[in-house]
């Protein structure tokens, strides 16, 4: 995928750091919400390993409070002003489902990746943008919004499935309207019980199997900390499992807190699929 004069390569599988421009991320590692903070996150994610930088300001976790446009704007553009400082020359991706925020960060610092917790359902008018400008798209299944989605859990044909369907009429809906670079993301505890993800990571390979790269977002999630009685400070180990396992049903991007450690199971399972498919 491009963003500019960047090319992102699928054929190992990439670290997207977390950046989150917040002070109510649901893991407190993640927020950086000064100017210096922020740099000192990008260069030190990038010496790490990451190939990609995901700015978020706006926290999606369950029952967030809402952020107004402008307040988001404003905490995203400190992000992407330290990313420019730094020069890392990685893919930089905004975190947002407001057309408005996609808008101004492409037109005042250029080809950014948009990952998108609705995937245009929030906002149709950031699939605009994106086909606009031929922007990489992460789009992420969800229902409701952050403050309503938990309560909005029932899958009658199991949660695999019904995710798979969702994607193919999304993928159709969003080619039909020009976006050319589309990347899947199930969407790990959004909309989802501890029960469902854990079903919907055992047949993360169906949505792999679509054809289009996708993306596993697990890092330090709920369903690590809560089924082991932990906290999220304390779920890396947890994190690094499961990772493995996304990598192994095909999953192609992995969005985390902790880049050198993820970095590491990339380059593992890389070493491991060599001896598998001999």
């Amino acid at each position: 995928m491009r963003l500019g004069d960047k090319v992102i390569e699928f054929a190992e599988p990439q670290v997207m750091a977390i950046v989150n421009v917040t002070d109510d991320s649901f893991y407190d590692g993640s927020r950086f919400t000064g100017a210096d903070a922020i740099a000192e996150r990008v260069e030190r994610a990038v010496a790490e390993g990451a190939s990609i930088i995901d700015i978020g300001g706006y926290s999606s976790r369950p029952n967030a409070e809402d952020v107004s446009t402008e307040e988001e704007w404003k905490r995203v553009k400190r992000g992407l002003e330290a990313v420019a400082r730094q020069s890392v020359g990685v893919a930089v991706s905004v975190d947002t489902f407001r057309s408005e925020v996609a808008r101004r960060a492409v037109e005042e610092f250029g080809p950014i990746m948009v990952n998108d917790i609705s995937a245009g359902e929030a906002d149709e008018k950031i699939v605009e943008v994106v086909a606009r400008y031929n922007l990489p798209y992460v789009a992420m299944h969800m229902r409701g919004t952050p403050q309503s989605m938990q309560g909005l859990t029932d899958y009658p044909r199991g949660v695999v499935t019904e995710v798979c369907d969702y994607f193919r009429e999304r993928v159709e809906w969003l080619r039909g309207r020009g976006v050319e670079q589309i990347i899947l993301d199930p969407g790990f505890g959004f909309a989802k019980t501890t029960e469902q993800n854990y079903e919907l990571l055992a047949g993360l390979h169906r949505l792999c199997e679509l054809g289009y790269p996708v993306l596993a977002g697990l890092s330090r999630k709920s369903m690590i900390y809560k089924v082991l009685d932990l906290s999220p400070a304390e779920a890396l180990n947890g994190t690094t499992a499961l990772h493995w396992e996304a990598l192994r049903q095909g999953a192609r991007i992995l969005r985390v807190h902790d880049v050198a450690e993820a970095q590491q199971v990339v380059r593992l399972y890389t070493e491991y699929e060599k001896w598998v498919s001999q």
